[in-house]
């Protein structure tokens, strides 16, 4: 057989839905732009996935789904291992807590090569101190061979709090495509949503699942303290949610009591989100709890000052007073206080959007990511090198 006849090694990405995330847009980004002669991919759903997978540029990579009831399924592992034992990957990556006991199944199914990605923590687990949860990942630690850490604040949680080894986790920064995500030309691009900002309007936006963990609620409270405390003698500024989710009600409520409903666009789910992107003054992140954000990086890559929350790894991302300020989460108060900041003083908001747009460039491109991932792949099949040593050790 000709070397040109041999396939590329396969990986199995295990996550537990194919669906609008932050975890999910990783995964895309990294399966987009991985070229297609080193690797191969399928993606195992342990649920099911969604029209989300029309992102995924290769129409060679295989979705399957295992339908993972809800509550309990023992059976689901056998499914996993049944799926694994057919396709025989050469790789197997589990993405999160969802997935981590996948890892078993996979040594059962004769794969040698197990990698587990943490990327960000739950609403009932906000810095991964549930008990429960952290028996688990102690439990699967064995079947481990190596973890990626999206953050350095995950990092030093799987090293202090679950006994892993430092060689054996290798730090990845999400990346960004700074040329699908990049600065308005002039002034900030017409929203699609008619006569919805006059050109002398600030605009405030977000995007993300409607859900607790991101607590766009916070952001809409800030909000209303920012009109009633903003002077009269400015243009009142609007706001922009772009998502959908469970909290779509409790938000839509909210809007409707404080009587601002010409105010606030509720722009759900999109697929323009470059574009809305560069309709935006300014970008908000409310999460009680984060990984890596995509949105963020994406957002300081459009140019736009960021206020965010000091939590899990935004404070590797945002550096305050210089690319955007960092706030307390569930804090609406402090929160409206940085958007006023922002808005009084115009020059900084450009600055900051300038120095966001630098730093995502130098640190977060997409490029350094895909292969800093290629790397540890290379590296779990055994094609070890001096340079894999160093940056598997933390050194790169």
């Amino acid at each position: 057989m000709t070397r040109k006849n041999i396939q590329p090694p396969l990986i199995a990405h295990i996550i537990y839905r194919l669906d609008t995330g932050g975890m999910e847009n990783g995964l895309v980004n990294l399966l987009n732009n991985i070229p297609e002669d080193r690797y191969r991919h399928t993606i195992i759903c342990l649920t099911k996935h969604t029209k989300f997978r029309e992102r995924i540029h290769n129409k060679n990579i295989q979705l399957f789904s295992i339908h993972k009831r809800e509550g309990k399924d023992i059976l689901h592992y056998y499914r996993v291992w049944k799926m694994l034992r057919k396709l025989q990957p050469n790789i197997v990556h589990t993405r999160n807590l969802a997935t981590i006991e996948c890892q078993l199944p996979a040594l059962l199914a004769g794969i040698s090569s197990r990698v587990h990605g943490e990327h960000g923590w739950n609403v009932g687990d906000l810095r991964g101190n549930n008990r429960k949860n952290r028996v688990i990942r102690k439990f699967c630690k064995p079947y481990i061979n190596h973890y990626i850490a999206l953050s350095k604040h995950i990092q030093s949680y799987l090293l202090e709090q679950i006994g892993v080894m430092s060689a054996k986790v290798s730090q990845i920064y999400n990346g960004v495509d700074t040329k699908l995500f990049r600065p308005a030309s002039y002034k900030r691009e017409k929203l699609p949503s008619e006569d919805f900002a006059p050109d002398n309007a600030i605009v405030i936006g977000t995007v993300g699942r409607l859900q607790d963990v991101k607590d766009q609620l916070t952001l809409l409270r800030a909000y209303i303290i920012l009109l009633k405390n903003l002077p009269t003698s400015y243009e009142k500024p609007r706001l922009v949610l772009v998502g959908n989710g469970p909290l779509r009600n409790k938000i839509n409520n909210l809007v409707n009591e404080a009587g601002i409903t010409n105010m606030v666009w509720l722009a759900g789910e999109r697929d323009d989100i470059p574009r809305i992107m560069r309709g935006f003054d300014l970008f908000v992140l409310p999460s009680l709890a984060e990984g890596i954000s995509n949105t963020l990086l994406e957002s300081m890559s459009s140019g736009l000052p960021t206020v965010a929350t000091a939590v899990g790894g935004n404070p590797e991302l945002v550096l305050d007073g210089v690319t955007g300020k960092l706030v307390p989460a569930a804090n609406p108060e402090a929160m409206a206080a940085a958007l006023i900041t922002y808005i009084q003083q115009p020059e900084m908001m450009r600055e900051h959007g300038a120095a966001g747009r630098t730093r995502v460039e130098k640190k977060f491109s997409l490029e350094k990511m895909v292969e800093a991932y290629i790397n540890v792949y290379d590296t779990i099949l055994g094609g070890v090198n001096d340079s894999n040593h160093e940056f598997l050790n933390g050194r790169n």
